[in-house]
């Protein structure tokens, strides 16, 4: 089986993500990751429902280094 498979794992706070043809596991610390980023109440929220719905986006957005423009993005109300 090949592929790439990510869950968040509510217990440690954290992201688990799979590579089958690897045969490893990389656990991704959703509290490291995120205590740079600058939040507000509502980014906050999404970020931590992307974590949940997405965990594969919240990874890609976390080892690009893109995370601060995501959140950057929820927050700015004009774009709404």
């Amino acid at each position: 089986m090949n592929g790439v498979y990510a869950r968040y794992n509510e217990q440690k706070n954290c992201i688990d993500v799979t590579v089958y043809e690897a045969g490893y596991v990389l656990r991704l610390d959703c509290e490291k990751w995120e205590e740079r980023i600058k939040t507000m109440m509502n980014s906050q929220g999404r970020l931590d429902a992307l974590a949940i719905d997405d965990p594969m986006e919240y990874v890609r957005l976390a080892l690009d280094e893109e995370m601060q423009v995501w959140v950057d993005a929820m927050d700015d109300e004009s774009v709404w």
